[in-house]
């Protein structure tokens, strides 16, 4: 039997209230270079408008948007 060497398998969770998104393609590859992003979340409240610039990236590198209301 070959020995199959497997990259790490990572979770990506980003808080985008706090982060902007140009942070993003920076983030992807700093990733990218210890593991596989298999999951990736992002959290915030997705009905402000400032996170507007967020919503346009959620597609194209399949991140899950998950709501979170402000307290």
């Amino acid at each position: 039997m070959a020995t199959e060497s497997r990259s790490p398998r990572l979770a990506v969770l980003i808080d985008a209230d706090n982060v902007s998104a140009t942070a993003l393609t920076g983030l992807l590859a700093e990733v990218a270079n210890y593991g596989v992003a298999m999951v990736k979340r992002i959290y915030g409240d997705w009905t402000l408008p400032n996170l507007k610039s967020w919503k346009e990236q959620l597609l194209e590198h399949a991140i899950q948007p998950i709501q979170q209301f402000r307290y």
